[in-house]
């Protein structure tokens, strides 16, 4: 398939768009929604060491993280949709197993399995936008994606809390299994397939290693996932500890889902002001600007706990801020960095969305296991991971340049 081509049926751009949200809010309703949870599954399965329980968000993470390796080049072999169908029979199969789990080990091992299957509607999708969307445009549709997106995780706490009402944290596993139902009904029903079989890359060793290595050999794709790595660390590295600090460490663990809800809401607007800023100012500098502003943000929240200068009334103030800046930080760069590493490569959109996205979640769940579990009741190891991975990737960014010194239409789309 060629940059220029169009499939012959597409979805309006609305539906489209809910859509694609919708599938990738599979991925965020599958972790937060078990934030409420933790407490319970610590008490039932890991009552001798709590914090074992933070595992269940990483694992998640893990296993999405391997999935995306197969499920890029399953969909570049056999098509979009075929490929998306297999992750959520995966997806849904690992949710049963995972609802009759009767120790850590085994949820464990489900939630790592269940990672490996959503990452067929977080991989697909970023290459059905691909499939259609280029430069700019693909990051603006991307922007779009996770402005919808976004209600999903802002509610999932409290949908899942909801569900812990009802049945305990076992039912939490029934709402991913109508989550999942819906998303796969939607999108088989409604989205045509966008890679035509002359297009299609056969699923051979030789090929996929030839394709891995194309992918690797560009600098800008490589430099792009170790920033999403940096991004995605520091993100779930707050993630896994969230319910923790807002329970123990700033005594609002009743009104948790109340607050993550906020908090998402408010980070949302990260997304709405990068579509409305990236046709504008383009990618890399809306990217790099927002981790210049992870820095000040961070590093002004670190000399608040290391001094204690804050008076008492002001501190959960302080690191609820802090916290939406992290999660609006996500919103300004993530769909960016996706479309600067996806621009070269339309010819192998899926390969490329598999080795990126593989490699930064990995790379991303050993910044945050260590930092999950090394909490201490407080915020600063949270706190210190965030502010060292945005200096990180605000350097490594200004390697990157732009795009400018590539030229031509190129240097204009980045």
């Amino acid at each position: 398939m060629t940059d220029t081509h169009r499939p012959p049926q597409r979805l309006p751009l609305p539906e489209f768009v809910a859509m694609l949200a919708f599938l990738f809010a599979t991925i965020a309703f599958s972790i937060d929604a078990m934030l409420p949870a933790l407490p319970q599954i610590a008490a039932e399965l890991t009552p001798d060491d709590v914090n074992r329980a933070q595992l269940i968000l990483t694992s998640f993470v893990a296993g999405m993280g391997v999935g995306t390796l197969f499920a890029g080049p399953l969909s570049d072999a056999i098509g979009r949709k075929p490929a998306m169908a297999v992750g959520f029979a995966v997806y849904l199969a690992a949710t049963v197993a995972a609802l009759f789990a009767q120790s850590l080990e085994l949820l464990l091992l489900a939630r790592f399995v269940q990672g490996i299957g959503a990452a067929g509607p977080r991989i697909v999708g970023v290459a059905l936008v691909r499939d259609l969307y280029q430069g700019r445009e693909m990051a603006r549709i991307t922007s779009f994606v996770m402005m919808v997106f976004i209600l999903i995780p802002a509610l999932a706490p409290s949908i899942g809390q909801g569900f812990i009402w009802l049945g305990g944290w076992r039912a939490v596993f029934g709402g991913f299994l109508a989550f999942g139902v819906a998303g796969f009904a939607w999108m088989w029903l409604r989205q045509a397939e966008t890679l035509a079989p002359p297009a299609r890359r056969p699923l051979r060793l030789r090929t996929l290693a030839a394709g891995v290595r194309e992918v690797l050999s560009d600098r800008e794709v490589v430099l792009c996932t170790v920033v999403l790595s940096l991004g995605f660390g520091q993100m779930f590295a707050l993630l896994s500890s969230a319910q923790q600090l807002f329970g123990e460490a700033y005594g609002r663990g009743d009104s948790f889902p109340l607050w993550f809800a906020a908090m998402a809401l408010l980070s949302g607007g990260g997304t709405i002001l990068n579509a409305r800023l990236v046709m504008r100012l383009g990618m890399h500098r809306l990217s790099r600007g927002a981790y210049a502003m992870q820095i000040v943000a961070s590093a002004l929240f670190m000399l608040t706990l290391s001094t204690g200068i804050l008076p008492e009334t002001l501190r959960f103030p302080a690191f609820f801020l802090w916290a939406v800046s992290v999660f609006t930080m996500a919103g300004l760069t993530f769909g960016n960095l996706n479309a600067i590493a996806m621009q070269r490569m339309g010819h192998l959109a899926g390969t490329t969305a598999s080795v990126t996205s593989a490699l930064s979640t990995l790379a991303a769940v050993l910044i945050a296991a260590p930092v999950g579990l090394a909490y201490d009741g407080s915020a600063v190891p949270a706190a210190l991971a965030t502010l060292v991975c945005s200096v990180l990737a605000w350097v490594i960014m200004g390697r990157m340049g732009g795009g400018t010194k590539r030229g031509g239409s190129r240097g204009r789309a980045a």
